[in-house]
């Protein structure tokens, strides 16, 4: 139980500290930051799909079977993504955007990504319970989609009127919920048996949800034959990173 509480931690704290990847993007222009993006975004999607299909799904089939119990938890996982990104959007301002009055889109994409980052603490966590492969395996699979997903959130709140720095600590609080996902997770486990058993296809649902509704819908937005198999080559080496993690 050590070992799970110890990689877990190291974990979320890990994706945690993602939050400030933001900085790093700053120089580099508009033009090559979009290139760059739509290559990470393919390779998250490869990856988390990859996750899903060679690791989680086969992982507790072969524990608990693939019952009615096991489908309904991977709805779970999909409706509940899909609730959280209807949140992010569920209202406008008319107010101009400006320092003292940022726009309640960054609030919206704070309070969703703070939802979202505990929810990937109790995944992660959740999945270190099932075993320590599926554990490493879904932190990368949560790394990659991260990456992408943290220079979105800071660009939201640049754009949504907080200033660089706000926008970096705030950030990184939402960013930090993961930890303590992972620890409430952690804790039920000491009392409460087999807590993987739902998790796991829950974290599958998510993970489907996010590949499919968020990130490959970004991809088709750019067209050419050039870019297309620049997409594809990286979706196809994100499944393959997970299937190399099996020889592990």
């Amino acid at each position: 139980m050590a070992s799970v509480w110890a990689y877990s931690l190291v974990s979320v704290i890990i994706v945690s500290l993602l939050s400030f990847i933001g900085i790093l993007f700053l120089a580099i222009s508009h033009k090559k930051l979009k290139k760059m993006l739509l290559f990470l975004v393919s390779f998250a999607a490869g990856a988390l799909f990859g996750d899903v299909f060679v690791h989680l799904l086969p992982e507790i089939i072969s524990e608990a079977g693939f019952g009615i119990n096991i489908s309904i938890y991977v709805l779970l996982g999909i409706l509940t993504f899909f609730v959280l990104e209807k949140l992010i959007f569920w209202r406008h301002c008319h107010i101009p955007t400006s320092e003292n009055h940022p726009h309640p889109v960054a609030f919206m994409n704070l309070i969703g990504d703070g939802l979202h980052n505990l929810i990937d603490g109790m995944i992660i966590a959740g999945s270190y319970i099932a075993s320590i492969p599926i554990g490493i395996a879904t932190t990368i699979a949560v790394i990659l989609h991260e990456i992408p997903q943290e220079i979105s959130d800071f660009g939201i709140l640049i754009y949504g009127g907080f200033t660089r720095m706000k926008a970096l600590l705030f950030n990184f609080f939402s960013a930090f919920l993961a930890v303590i996902g992972a620890i409430v997770i952690l804790v039920i486990d000491i009392s409460i048996e087999n807590i993987s058993i739902f998790l796991v296809p829950f974290t599958a649902g998510g993970f489907v949800y996010i590949a499919g509704s968020d990130l490959i819908p970004e991809l088709k937005k750019v067209s050419g034959f050039k870019n297309s198999i620049l997409q594809l080559l990286a979706f196809f080496a994100g499944i393959l990173i997970m299937l190399l993690l099996t020889l592990l």
